[in-house]
């Protein structure tokens, strides 16, 4: 069979990554639909996908359509004559898009399918305090992150695993099995299994609201969920402290567990360190960003800056 032409579809860096050792392979990546460029930081600067970025680098085709059913968006997909389309952290695809080329459209999910189905899996795993993941390809159907599955690889989560480690470890397995997809579908080797149907472990959008510390929680709970979101977006709290609130942003943390009798939340501090009070034990705050200030490590903060003694944390 004849090298297939592959239309890929993503935006961020772990895409980008998967896009590259295309390249590099010598896949025929014929097009790339990205998002669409944004205005971001103090001079709202647009600010171009990594995806567009690296694919302008190497004079493929580009298109970012601001709506998939666009007719104009549509025709021009189509003029890639594509074999093949592969969807790497992108958008929810409408059936005139992944039913396009005559060999479908499979996309990479960042999971062990069913489980963690959505848009932040790398994250809720950890938060979860999963010890296992990784990395899942299956054809792209009408409903979300449902279709039927074509390879999985799994992962070990350790116990001090960030989001941050375990995204580019993701990402590297993740490049080796988009690879190993295209080869069994050019081969005509693929094997598809149908999802199973079981209780779902969600992976939904972050938000404000998610991504905030309860420091009422349990002690693992808490550390699990602030590895789970350092360093993007950052698990956040308020302090109060001196008839003031502080917005703060937690990163790298450590835990204790012992007993103790103080209140949930309360701030325990010296010049050297900083930690928690939550059930079971303290977290000790290693690295934070206050509002204001940049980030740094907790040795740094506590130099030019001093928690009262009823400072707490919301």
């Amino acid at each position: 069979m004849n090298r297939l032409r592959i239309v890929f579809m993503g935006t961020p860096y772990f895409a980008t990554s998967i896009l590259q050792h295309l390249i590099d392979k010598n896949f025929d990546v014929v097009g790339v639909v990205t998002a669409v460029d944004k205005p971001a930081g103090r001079g709202l600067k647009m600010n171009e996908s990594a995806v567009k970025i690296y694919a302008q680098s190497q004079n493929i085709p580009i298109l970012q359509p601001t709506n998939l059913k666009n007719e104009s968006f549509l025709t021009s997909l189509k003029n890639f004559n594509a074999d093949i389309q592969i969807v790497v952290a992108f958008r929810m695809l409408p059936k005139e898009v992944w039913s396009m080329p005559k060999m479908g459209t499979f996309n990479l999910h960042a999971s062990l399918l069913p489980e963690y189905r959505g848009a932040a899996p790398i994250h809720w795993a950890i938060i979860n305090g999963e010890t296992k993941t990784g990395v899942t390809t299956f054809f792209i159907d009408d409903k979300i992150d449902t279709g039927e599955i074509i390879l999985k690889r799994e992962i070990e989560i350790s116990g001090n695993e960030t989001v941050g480690t375990l995204h580019d470890k993701l990402m590297h397995l993740g490049t080796n099995l988009v690879a190993e997809t295209l080869k069994s579908i050019t081969n005509q080797s693929v094997k598809t299994t149908k999802q199973p149907d079981i209780e779902e472990k969600l992976a939904p959008k972050l938000t404000p609201e998610n991504t905030k510390i309860d420091w009422s929680d349990t002690l693992e709970n808490i550390y699990n969920k602030i590895r789970g979101l350092n360093p993007f977006p950052a698990a956040w709290s308020i302090i109060q402290m001196d008839n003031r609130e502080i917005s703060s942003k937690i990163y790298a943390v450590n835990k204790e567990k012992i007993a103790h009798s103080l209140d949930f939340g309360t701030i325990v501090s010296n010049k050297k360190e900083m930690k928690v009070a939550v059930q079971n034990g303290f977290i000790h705050i290693l690295e934070i960003k206050l509002s204001g200030k940049r980030q740094m490590d907790i040795k740094n903060l506590l130099n030019g800056f001093t928690f009262s003694k009823d400072a707490k944390m919301l």
